[in-house]
C-alpha cells in the first residue's frame, strides 16, 4: 500500500449567492512533499451578465495570499467541472496542471453553458490532464466520477492523517438534504437518473469507507460549522 502523502485540507469561501444564502467555495490540499493542489477556483473576477445572482467575496487569489501562496505556487488545479462558480479563476494558475474528466472537457467544447468563462478553462491541452472515471491522483487524494449535475462532474476524496477520509461532494450533492437513497422528484433536472446514481455511489462509498466527514458543495448551514482558512484540517 502506497503511503498517504496528504497533509492538510483548507476550506475557502470565495463568494456567495446572497438571495439564497449559498456559499461559493474552493479547497486547497497540501502534501508532505510540498505540493499545493487547488480544488476549483471559484467565481470570475468580473461576474458575467448571465450570472448576476453571484457575488464575489475574498477571492481565491486573496485566500491563497493569506496562506503565503502566490498563483504560481499551485502545482495542480482539480477542476470538478467548468461552471462559472467553480472554474472562474482557472487562468490565473499559469504553472499548474489542470485535472478534469475527459467526458466533461469534451462536452464543454461545444456546450454554451460554459461559454462565458471559456478563456479560464480552455487552456493548452499540454497543461490539461484528462482522466477517465475514478482516479487516484496521488496517495490520499482520489477523484470520484459523479456525472449528473453535468456530464463528467467529479467529486474528491481526501484522506487526512488525523481527520481521516473527507468526501467533497461538490455539486454531485450540493446540500445535505439531498444525500439520501430516495430519488427526488426533480423535473427540472434532465439528468435526474444520473444524479441519483452518483448520489448512491457516494453513499455507498461513505458506508464502505466509514467516512465521518462529508462536505456538501453549497450547504450554508453545514458550512457555518467548519474551520475555514487560514485554519485547516490535518
Amino acid at each position: 500500500m502506497s503511503q498517504n502523502t496528504v497533509k492538510r485540507l483548507y476550506l475557502m469561501e470565495v463568494g456567495s449567492v446572497p438571495a439564497y444564502d449559498i456559499p461559493i467555495v474552493c479547497y486547497l490540499v497540501q502534501t508532505n512533499d510540498g505540493q499545493n493542489i487547488l480544488i476549483d477556483s471559484g467565481l470570475p473576477e468580473i461576474i458575467p451578465e448571465d450570472a448576476q445572482e453571484f457575488e464575489n467575496g475574498k477571492d481565491v487569489i486573496e485566500q491563497l495570499a493569506s496562506l503565503g501562496l502566490q498563483p504560481d505556487d499551485i502545482d495542480t488545479v482539480i477542476s470538478t467541472h467548468y461552471d462559472g462558480d467553480h472554474a472562474g479563476r482557472h487562468a490565473a494558475f499559469t504553472q499548474a496542471q489542470y485535472v478534469v474528466q475527459r467526458l466533461h472537457h469534451l462536452d464543454a467544447a461545444s456546450n454554451p453553458r460554459y461559454a462565458s468563462i471559456r478563456p479560464e478553462w480552455d487552456q493548452p491541452l499540454e497543461r490539461i490532464r484528462l482522466v477517465d472515471g475514478d482516479t487516484e491522483l496521488l496517495p490520499g487524494l482520489e477523484l470520484i466520477e459523479t456525472s449528473g449535475h453535468v456530464p463528467g462532474h467529479q467529486s474528491v476524496l481526501v484522506r487526512l492523517p488525523q481527520t481521516g477520509a473527507v468526501l467533497l461532494t461538490i455539486d454531485a450533492v450540493p446540500f445535505a438534504v439531498g444525500f439520501t437513497r430516495d430519488a427526488p422528484n426533480d423535473d427540472s433536472n434532465p439528468d435526474a437518473a444520473a444524479t441519483h446514481a452518483s448520489t448512491i455511489k457516494l453513499l455507498d462509498l461513505v458506508e464502505r469507507e466509514h467516512i465521518k466527514l462529508v462536505i456538501f458543495g453549497h450547504d450554508q448551514a453545514q458550512w457555518a460549522t467548519f474551520k475555514k482558512a487560514p485554519a485547516f484540517y490535518a
